[in-house]
């Protein structure tokens, strides 16, 4: 038997009514503290670049912080199928901040385009109602709006994941998820482009890039949160992202992953991105939560296993 069985269903039974760890209200920026990630020396200008933009216009912070990176030119090149991967998992309005931002996925399907893709597909599977999901988010009529007035609504496509295309996929040098279902269209990808809203998480603490991938898992996913740490460097070392994109836009603090109350969200209007995922989690988790990489176990792991930046101390970051 997989030792990442189990319900996610019963685990949020389990979980229901405890405390988050944000209970409080306590993210790092509510009180006022900065990043302590520290910039880096000349020695170590090798480590990876997170940048960070803050403003009141989610779409051009988007831009300002991909630009701070090289462009997406740097990730996207001409002809490439790309995977816009967000999140919109609840049956939830932009407001409540459970969902990505539509005007960040719009912002880098049109920035996909711009850079020569030949295709953005976007997709997610969802706990709630699919269509309501889709719809409620507000992603899927912004998508449709924007594709409409481009003329790249053949370009651009928002879709529902379908069973039927589903791989059994191995992974090789598992740590505890040798295999699992996979979505054909992330695997086949030339490019995935990670698109998270930051936000609390009852089991995981928060949910960054590296949880927001077990979107493109088939079967019961919930099964993976006996072993979560494990599983999402597994599935991350499997479907590796080109490009994380953290949406804090507005934040859910308290009541993850749905939410629902408005009194839960708080709004830093902050959108961070980075060639690497980890350090992209790193970087958030501190600047948004308050949080240490020690302090979320999936992250602390990523690190451990060199998913991506092995420590901290090497990530650049660039504030816009």
């Amino acid at each position: 038997m997989n030792k990442c069985l189990w319900s996610r269903r019963k685990f949020l039974r389990m979980a229901g009514g405890a405390a988050g760890i944000l209970a409080g209200g306590g993210a790092g920026w509510l009180r006022g503290g900065g990043l302590s990630v520290p910039e880096a020396s000349a020695a170590q200008e090798i480590g990876p670049k997170v940048s960070a933009a803050h403003g009141s216009d989610p779409g051009g912070n988007v831009r300002r912080a991909v630009a701070a990176l090289g462009g997406m030119r740097s990730f996207v090149s001409r002809g490439d199928v790309v995977v816009l991967k967000p999140n919109i998992g609840w049956d939830r309005t932009p407001e409540q901040a459970a969902n990505t931002n539509p005007d960040v996925v719009v912002a880098l399907a049109e920035m996909c385009l711009s850079a020569g893709a030949k295709e953005v597909r976007v997709f997610d599977r969802p706990c709630n109602e699919p269509r309501r999901c889709y719809a409620n988010s507000g992603i899927q009529a912004a998508l449709e709006a924007f594709g409409k007035r481009h003329g790249a609504s053949g370009s651009v496509r928002i879709y529902h994941v379908e069973d039927r295309k589903f791989r059994r996929t191995s992974i090789p040098g598992a740590l505890a998820m040798k295999e699992w279902d996979l979505y054909r269209d992330a695997l086949e990808a030339d490019r995935i482009v990670n698109i998270p809203v930051a936000k609390h998480h009852s089991l995981s603490t928060v949910t960054l890039g590296l949880k927001n991938m077990m979107g493109v898992m088939g079967g019961n996913r919930g099964q993976i949160h006996f072993n979560l740490s494990e599983c999402l460097v597994d599935l991350n070392r499997r479907l590796p992202s080109s490009l994380t994109v953290i949406d804090a836009t507005r934040v859910l603090v308290r009541n993850g992953p749905t939410g629902g109350n408005l009194a839960d969200v708080r709004a830093p209007g902050i959108i961070f991105a980075s060639a690497d995922v980890v350090a992209a989690d790193v970087v958030a988790a501190e600047k948004v939560f308050g949080l240490k990489a020690r302090d979320v176990a999936h992250i602390q792991k990523a690190l451990d296993g060199r998913l991506g930046v092995a420590s901290p101390a090497q990530i650049r970051v660039v504030e816009v």
